[in-house]
C-alpha cells in the first residue's frame, strides 16, 4: 500500500535534486526546525514534497518530521517518521552522501515500526523493509555481514571530543572506520552487508534511525543502545532518545559491547 507512494516521492525528489548541484556552503539556513537543527532550503523542499504526496494519498496519517514537527493528515492515523534529508549537512557542504528516510509505526515506540523506506538521493538506491518480511535493496533481498570481523565500523559523532573517545576502543579494532554523516543510510548499508557495525554514542531521534533500525533488523542485524539494552520501548517523537549500536550479527555485537565497556 505504501510502496507506490514512496516510489512516487523518490522519483520526484531525484528529479528536483538533479536540477541543482550543491556547491559548498552556498545554502543559507532558513531558521531552526521543530527538532532543533538548522533548516536549509533543501530540507524544506524535500519535506514539502513528501507531505504533499502523503496528503494526496488520502491515507489518514500522523506525521512526525524533523522540520515541520507534528501534523495530522486526513484526520490522523498511523505514525509516519520522516527525515526529509538525513545528512543535510553533507548536502549543503557538497558531500554526496545523504538520503530521505520514512518509517511507518503502528504504535508509539520504536518497536512498533512496521515499514521502512530509505532512498539514497545521490544514486537512487532504494532500501525497503516490512516487519517480518525481510529487507530489500532495489527489489533484491539483502542480509548483513556474516563474518566475525570488524571490516568497517561506521559511527556518528555529534560531539566529537566526547563521542570519539567513548568509542575509540571499538574503532581501534576495526580494519577501517568511517564517519559518513547520515544515520539512516549508515544503517541501510549495514543491512546490505557493507558495514560491520554502526555506533552513535550520543542520543539520536526516532526519525533519524526508525527506518534504518527496521532495515537492519530485517536483514539480520542486532540493534540496541550502546549498553546492550533494547531500544524497542523507546518512545518515538522529536526529542533525542537513544544512543545506538547496530551490529551485523550477534557475535560482532557481543564483541563490540565488550570493547565499549571492557
Amino acid at each position: 500500500m505504501y510502496l507506490k507512494i514512496f516510489q512516487n516521492i523518490r522519483a520526484k525528489l531525484l528529479t528536483r535534486l538533479s536540477e541543482t548541484r550543491f556547491r559548498p556552503m552556498t545554502q543559507k539556513a532558513l531558521g531552526v526546525g521543530a527538532a532543533g537543527d538548522r533548516t536549509f532550503p533543501v530540507d524544506r523542499m524535500a519535506e514539502d514534497l513528501i507531505i504533499s504526496e502523503l496528503e494526496s494519498s488520502g491515507l489518514p496519517l500522523s506525521i512526525i518530521s524533523e522540520e515541520y514537527g507534528r501534523k495530522e493528515i486526513n484526520g490522523g492515523g498511523k505514525t509516519v517518521l520522516i527525515d526529509p534529508i538525513d545528512g543535510s549537512k553533507n548536502a549543503v557542504s557538497g558531500i554526496p552522501f545523504y538520503c530521505t528516510s520514512i518509517a511507518i509505526a503502528e504504535g508509539d515506540t520504536i518497536g512498533s515500526v512496521a515499514v521502512a523506506y530509505v532512498v539514497n538521493l545521490i544514486n537512487g538506491d532504494e532500501f525497503r523493509a516490512e516487519k517480518g518480511k525481510g529487507a530489500f535493496l532495489n527489489n533484491e533481498r539483502i542480509s548483513t555481514q556474516q563474518e566475525d570481523e570488524f571490516f568497517l565500523v561506521a559511527y556518528e559523532a555529534q560531539a566529537p571530543g566526547k563521542d570519539i573517545l567513548r568509542i575509540l576502543p571499538l574503532l581501534a579494532r576495526s580494519h577501517k572506520t568511517r564517519c559518513l554523516g547520515a544515520t539512516a543510510l549508515d544503517l541501510a548499508y549495514l543491512a546490505y552487508g557493507a558495514i560491520s557495525v554502526f555506533v552513535s554514542p550520543s542520543p539520536s531521534r526516532s526519525f533519524d534511525f526508525g527506518a534504518g533500525w527496521l532495515l537492519a533488523k530485517e536483514a539480520g542485524a542486532v540493534c540496541t543502545d550502546i549498553t546492550g539494552s533494547s531500544i524497542d520501548a523507546v518512545e518515538i517523537g522529536l526529542k533525542k532518545s537513544a544512543p545506538l549500536l547496530a551490529s551485523a550479527n550477534e557475535l560482532l555485537h557481543d564483541r563490540a559491547l565488550q570493547l565499549l565497556h571492557g
